[in-house]
């Protein structure tokens, strides 16, 4: 257990920062699985802009690794492009 102030009020930003990461990269896995789902090409390129964002802004944030995003945003891009 903590002994000092400081190291209670780490521990506890750093549970907040931990659950809004976790909901952060929740809601971008559930995107990007509605994208991979659709199926009419229009539908899906005016998604897709939003999503790599999302993919974007994790990665920014040092929630996912930058290359991780990257390949994301390829295979998403490549599955619009193909419907």
């Amino acid at each position: 257990m903590a002994n000092h102030k400081s190291a209670l009020k780490r521990i506890r930003s750093d549970r907040e920062k931990q659950l809004r990461n976790k909901y952060q990269h929740k809601t971008t896995r559930n995107a990007v699985r509605s994208l991979k789902a659709l199926t009419e090409k229009k539908e899906a390129e005016e998604k897709l802009p939003a999503v790599v964002a999302m993919l974007h802004k994790l990665a920014k944030n040092n929630i996912i690794h930058k290359s991780k995003a990257s390949n994301l945003q390829s295979k998403l891009t490549k599955h619009v492009s193909a419907l």
